[in-house]
């Protein structure tokens, strides 16, 4: 069954070469497929590759890595077998700088800050749970932040994860005293209408692992 695109992904290529193709992923797309059987982010991108390039037998889309639904932003996807593994291997390494950037209800007391905490997932509330010390099954979460446009009671913060743990960013800044706008699991005082939420994967930089030349890839945030 061919799944329909509710986007137009030629309109939303960021990059693309032999090895990658980076897309601006609209809130409410998923990236991989999950148990609501809704078409996937990459299902969308290998139809279009194989539908654009006319190839005859299956095309290969790899996922390198994945934004929470409600998110928008830069996701890369690999286009070859070695191309997955080799950025897989630069995720492992730490050798990925991504960028985020949050509307926040509120202004954080200190604009430009490192926080710190521990995260601990609930599997039952699909939460992320946060500690000031370790606890079982506890991992450091560390991230910074600053504030680079403040909009009334909003904040626009850009925002550089340090470690990748599950809903981080947003656990975090809710901690913060500053929940991302319409994130209503983290406290957020209002859902937005299109049920997404204002936080975006800003930026993405690495070394490319075939080229070895340095590969920056921005996309404007929505709100």
């Amino acid at each position: 069954m061919k799944p329909q695109i509710p986007f137009n992904i030629q309109d939303h290529i960021l990059y693309e070469d032999n090895h990658l193709i980076a897309v601006a992923k609209p809130s409410g797309v998923l990236v991989q497929g999950d148990q609501t059987g809704d078409v996937p982010l990459s299902d969308l991108v290998k139809t279009f590759l194989k539908e654009r390039d006319q190839k005859p037998g299956n095309v290969f889309c790899g996922v390198i890595h994945r934004i929470d639904r409600p998110v928008s932003g830069v996701v890369v996807l690999a286009k070859t077998s070695k191309a997955l593994s080799k950025m897989n291997e630069l995720f492992r390494d730490d050798k990925i700088k991504k960028t985020y950037r949050a509307l926040v209800n509120g202004i954080p007391e200190i604009e430009v800050q490192e926080l710190k905490c521990f995260l601990r997932k609930n599997g039952k509330t699909m939460r992320a749970e946060v500690f000031h010390r370790q606890v079982e099954n506890s991992k450091e979460s560390v991230l910074s932040y600053n504030v680079i446009e403040k909009r009334g009671h909003q904040s626009l913060l850009e925002v550089y994860p340090i470690t990748g743990r599950f809903h981080q960013i947003r656990a975090m800044l809710s901690h913060n005293k500053t929940p991302i706008v319409g994130d209503l699991k983290y406290g957020a005082p209002q859902a937005l209408k299109n049920k997404s939420i204002c936080l975006h994967a800003y930026q993405i930089e690495f070394i490319h692992p075939i080229k070895q030349e340095l590969v920056k890839i921005t996309c404007k945030e929505p709100f």
